[in-house]
């Protein structure tokens, strides 16, 4: 599997995994921060994990590995917070092109 190459990954943001839901709210990992990624700010309708049709606003692009389930709290390198929409793992097995994380936030 080929990974994106680093000087595309221009931006660092902070993720925090979503674990699930607790008594007391919704559960969220240690914070991983500096993760590579690159970042474009831009207003988009995408589709929930429920189906609902929803306004992504920031979309971030990462390395294959990423834990970032939906539901997951993200700082932008604006220092915007947001929650992960959804999560697509984008692979092509035996295509020489990039395998990557892309993260649609709200």
């Amino acid at each position: 599997m080929v990974s994106l190459p680093a000087f595309l990954l221009r931006h660092r943001v902070v993720v925090e995994p979503y674990l699930g839901d607790s008594a007391y709210g919704p559960r969220y990992g240690p914070a991983v921060a500096g993760v590579p990624a690159l970042v474009a700010e831009s207003v988009r309708q995408v589709r929930a994990a429920d189906g609902r049709e929803v306004t992504s606003t920031a979309q971030v692009i990462a390395e294959p590995d990423l834990v970032c389930p939906a539901g997951s709290r993200l700082a932008l390198p604006t220092g915007r917070k947001t929650t992960a929409i959804s999560v697509a793992h984008h692979t092509a097995p035996g295509l020489p092109v990039p395998a990557c994380t892309e993260v649609m936030c709200e």
